[in-house]
């Protein structure tokens, strides 16, 4: 399924576009062929949380006495895995930013995608001290 951003500006009517160029994109999802139990295994030892809404993965496992493992966020970085602890109602999509994994939460600006479920694509990136205001982390905590 795609998708297809655009605004009053953009359109003339419904899927008939003023311009050639426009933003749409195709509905996707991660997968690394590993199975739910593999997954599991690999998380051993690890809390999962959920932090609030602005609060970076770094924050939300001092709130509970613990501390973010930042090698265990690439094991989260999975739609796979965000669909098991997050809603992910409008989907699971790559994205950017030092937020993820993350949901974007539902009173957030359309644009962003209210409801979907955001992962990284490049691992290396992923850090316990990213936020973003309209956005949920999920938290590898010990």
């Amino acid at each position: 399924m795609g998708r297809c951003r655009h605004s009053s500006a953009s359109v003339v009517h419904e899927n008939a576009y003023l311009s050639d160029f426009h933003h749409c994109f195709l509905v996707q999802q991660n997968s690394s062929g590993s199975t739910e139990s593999n997954f599991g295994s690999r998380l051993d030892g690890i809390n999962v949380i959920l932090g609030r809404q602005g609060e970076s993965c770094s924050s939300a496992c001092r709130a509970k006495g613990q501390s973010c493992v930042p090698s265990r966020l690439a094991e989260l970085n999975k739609c796979q895995i965000l669909q098991k602890y997050m809603r992910c109602k409008n989907g699971c999509f790559p994205s950017l930013g030092p937020d993820q994994p993350a949901e974007v939460v539902d009173e957030a600006p359309k644009n962003l995608n209210p409801g979907a479920c955001l992962y990284m694509q490049m691992d290396d990136r992923l850090t316990c001290d990213g936020s973003h205001r309209h956005t949920r982390r999920l938290c590898p905590c010990a």
